[in-house]
């Protein structure tokens, strides 16, 4: 495939993905919803995009998210981090998806949170509410959008809907 042929599959590809993404923070799902398939969506992205797509949604969905109200103002100061952990998830994960797909989820999962909850605890001063949102469940729905990931995916394959290779 020519080089126009695979930039114009990578930002049609990153587009979908970003709207789907964008389409379940918009949609007033509860964070319970949202977050794992959000997670779900940069997991995805890394597979079948690339670590750059991933990355790329990853940091535009908590902006997005801020800037449309759906991330409360106290939480300005973590966009950041927000995208950094997005960022790290897609990263470590794009790194071992090739080697074993449930490590590399874990580890990406892992990652995110320590990052977020480092930021809580050591760089940004946040509500404790805030504080507490931002760790033990940021692992969970990260690990909630591997496991809808994983679904996705085998249904993907099995119905051969779309060319997975990158």
């Amino acid at each position: 495939m020519d080089n126009r042929r695979l930039r114009t599959r990578w930002i049609t590809r990153t587009a979908i993905l970003l709207a789907l993404a964008l389409v379940f923070q918009l949609g007033a799902f509860p964070q319970p919803v949202t977050g794992p398939i959000i997670n779900m969506v940069l997991f995805l992205a890394a597979m079948i995009v690339g670590i750059s797509s991933g990355v790329i949604i990853g940091i535009l969905t908590p902006l997005t998210a801020f800037v449309t109200g759906i991330l409360p103002p106290p939480l300005g100061p973590m966009i950041p981090f927000i995208a950094g952990g997005n960022a790290l998830l897609v990263i470590v994960f794009g790194l071992l998806k090739n080697k074993n797909k449930y490590l590399g989820i874990g580890a990406g999962a892992v990652v995110k949170f320590l990052l977020l909850a480092a930021a809580v605890r050591l760089f940004i001063d946040v509500p404790e509410n805030i504080a507490r949102m931002m760790s033990l469940p940021q692992l969970l729905t990260a690990l909630g959008g591997g496991v809808v990931f994983l679904i996705v995916y085998k249904a993907l394959q099995v119905t051969d809907v779309v060319d997975l290779e990158t």
